[in-house]
Order: C-alpha cells, then structure tokens, then sequence
C-alpha cells in the first residue's frame, strides 16, 4: 500500500492558504501520514509538557505558548493567531476579542458555578474550536486545553470517543456531528462524547 501525497487540501483538515503551507519545518514530508506523524510526535511533547505541573489554563499567553509547544517543530507560525479567513471560525480580525471573551465566559462559569465542571471543560473547548484561532490544529488544541481545564476543576481528563480523531472516520464524524450540535445549543451530545 502506498502513502497518500500530502494534500493541503484534504478532507481531514481545514485547507491552509499557500503561504501557511510554504511555514512546513520538516523538508522531509510530503505525505499525510508523514504530517500526521510529525505532528504527533509535537502533540504528545506538549501534552507531558503541560500534565507536569499546574497550568493556568485560561490565559491566553498560555493557549499560544501551548499551541506552539504542539505544533512549533512542523510549523513556523505555531502559537501565532491565523490572519486569513476560513470555511469555519470566525473572521480573523475578531479571533481577539473573541478569545478573550471564552476566557472570560470560563472564568465567570468557573467563579459562580454555572454549569458542571465537565460542562464548564467542554463549552470552553466549544468555543476554542468555534473561534478557531490558529491556520491547524486547533481541535487537537481544544482537546488538550479543555483536558487541562478539567484536572484543574478536579475532574479526570477527557477520553474523547478513545480514538485518534485524525485517523478514526467513525470517531471523527461523531465528534463532528456533536460539535454542529454544540453550535445549536445542544451541548449534551458533546458532552457525552469527551466522556465516551
């Protein structure tokens, strides 16, 4: 079986604009599995990274700093807020003010016990996804930053449907379909599948 070649514009990412494309690290990869390794491989150094000690998670700072620490060996613009427009997320000049209003909703949530700690976890990684901050990356960001939110209100970290969201169709698609619901306001599908 042969590699599939790097397509930017494969269905299991968001498209990047040519010049984010031309940010790659790595000259070695020009294969998807070869992209998704390497991002993995970024991922998992981030995540034992951030699990070390306490992190506040709900400065934005961090969420950059985490971001990069992620994806800052396969991507020159890691940890940077996208500036071109795309199929989803919000306008580019408004990722800002839209971030730090989620910090500021989560901070709220958190202060007078709105919702579950679980429930406070998964709308901010709502919101994180929905703003879509960065060019890539950004659910396996919301994922992660929505872990550390959890552990840091007492609760064990998410298993999100225990696959691999990059490679797993199925799990893929039913984390997509509880996503589009979360933009109805229905939280509750995504809240069963970080558990699931």
């Amino acid at each position: 079986m042969s590699e599939r070649p790097f397509d930017p514009d494969d269905d299991a990412e968001i498209p990047l604009d040519p010049d984010e494309r031309r940010q790659l690290v790595p000259t070695y990869i020009s294969t998807r599995p070869q992209l998704n390794e390497a991002e993995q491989i970024g991922v998992t150094e981030a995540d034992d990274w951030a699990f070390r000690r306490r992190r506040n998670v709900l400065d934005e700072r961090f969420l950059l700093n985490l971001h990069r620490r992620m994806f800052g060996k396969v991507w020159k613009w890691a940890g940077t807020l996208r500036t071109t427009e795309r199929n989803i997320g919000v306008e580019a000049y408004r990722i800002g003010v839209e971030l730090r209003a989620s910090l500021d909703d989560a901070r709220y949530w958190i202060a007078k016990a709105t919702f579950s700690s679980d429930e406070i976890a998964v709308r901010f990684h709502h919101r994180l996804v929905w703003i879509h901050p960065f060019p890539n990356g950004n659910g396996r960001h919301a994922r992660l930053s929505a872990d550390l939110l959890a552990v840091s209100l007492g609760r064990p970290r998410f298993t999100w449907g225990n696959a691999s969201l990059v490679e797993a169709v199925a799990t893929r698609a039913q984390y997509v379909a509880a996503l589009k619901a979360a933009d109805a306001h229905d939280m509750a599908p995504l809240l069963a599948f970080a558990r699931s």
